[in-house]
């Protein structure tokens, strides 16, 4: 007797070869586990983020967009990044956020906080949270993860912040691995890639989290395609949430979305 086919299966099954990398490093499939993977994605250009919302929304998820909050301006202390590629502003940030997507900050004007004293650190960091108080729809930095520029910042400031926002997320140079939400979890340890194309580092970032013990992987992206530092190309991340969102037993969603399991 044929066994019936799942949604899930036919969706898997449809994810096979429509890329390059899929194949001999596809993800392996494991049933007993469950794996949280949250992509992590930074600066808010405005091209990049529409394409990453739109392949969310394709495989019915919500996609992590950290926004610098003066991004859209003309503010002359922004990386020379920010005059390269257009970032989107508070009424895209609002129309996505509205959508379903999770807008979090990056900064004020994306600015290394391992670079300046700590007064004006806190300064950088609570003018951020003003304008995203006042822009962004429905904003509670109580309820936020601030995601530093350069993943830079001090002792003192990760102190301090504790008494601004929900939880931060720092690049550790590992892993990426985190142990699952729990009530007060507040550092989340991510990982990164830089380069001209990051979908190979990606593939094989997860490929150890998914074989490894069950927990939460953050990785820090940034653009898609040409844009933004070491880009994620659109192809691959199709093909990546295509099949991720294939598997019972793997979550992906936004960090504030996750921390919300605890």
């Amino acid at each position: 007797m044929n066994t019936p086919v799942t949604r899930r299966q036919a969706v898997k099954s449809l994810c096979i070869g429509a890329f390059g990398l899929i194949g001999s490093t596809a993800f392996k499939y494991l049933p007993v586990q469950r794996h949280i993977i949250t992509l992590s994605f930074d600066d808010g250009f405005e091209k990049s983020s529409i394409k990453t919302a739109e392949l969310y929304e394709k495989y019915g998820l919500s996609a992590c967009i950290n926004v610098v909050a003066t991004g859209h301006t003309n503010n002359p202390k922004l990386p020379n990044e920010f005059r390269q590629w257009k970032a989107g502003d508070f009424s895209l940030w609002n129309d996505l956020k509205r959508r379903g997507h999770e807008i979090m900050p990056h900064s004020y004007q994306h600015t290394g906080l391992d670079t300046v004293s700590f007064d004006e650190g806190k300064t950088l960091i609570l003018k951020c949270l003003e304008v995203f108080a006042k822009e962004l729809d429905g904003f509670d930095a109580k309820k936020a993860v601030y995601n530093f520029a350069y993943n830079a910042f001090t002792p003192e400031i990760e102190e301090w912040i504790k008494t601004q926002v929900r939880a931060i997320r720092d690049d550790c140079g590992g892993s990426g691995y985190n142990p699952f939400p729990y009530k007060g979890m507040f550092k989340l340890k991510g990982t990164t890639y830089g380069g001209d194309n990051i979908d190979k580092a990606l593939e094989e970032k997860i490929n150890r989290f998914l074989e490894g013990p069950p927990g939460w992987f953050v990785f820090n992206s940034h653009g898609v395609d040409e844009e933004g530092w070491g880009p994620i190309s659109s192809g691959y991340l199709d093909e990546l949430l295509c099949r991720l969102s294939a598997m019972e037993n793997v979550l992906v969603m936004p960090s504030g979305l996750a921390l919300d399991l605890a």
